[in-house]
């Protein structure tokens, strides 16, 4: 399964980065490719491609504030959690979008 996502939290320092970690963590160990855009404090890291967007099966948005480009996103699966959830719970986020993913095949 191919999972995109962005992580952003309202200070944009901490929770950020640790929802990016703790989810491609968890997608590399389930066998998914993954990939995690942050929209932190020193602005998009790891910016999704096109490409990127349009091969993935899901999209997963650990937010807490309104994110830039989210138009990109039209028409995909989407999963929208708070980063407090990514951070916590991440193996059963990833379980998440493996459900949806294959609930709608």
């Amino acid at each position: 399964m191919k999972i995109v996502g962005v992580a952003a939290c309202t200070v944009g320092i901490a929770h950020t980065y640790i929802a990016q970690e703790k989810l491609e963590n968890a997608g590399k160990k389930a066998g998914h490719d993954i990939h995690i855009e942050t929209q932190g404090t020193i602005g998009t890291e790891n910016e999704l491609s096109q490409q990127q967007i349009a091969e993935a099966d899901i999209v997963i948005l650990a937010t807490d504030v309104k994110i830039a480009g989210r138009e990109r996103f039209d028409g995909k699966r989407i999963i929208q959690v708070t980063t407090e959830i990514a951070v916590k719970s991440p193996n059963k986020l990833i379980e998440k979008a493996a459900e949806v993913v294959n609930q709608q095949k």
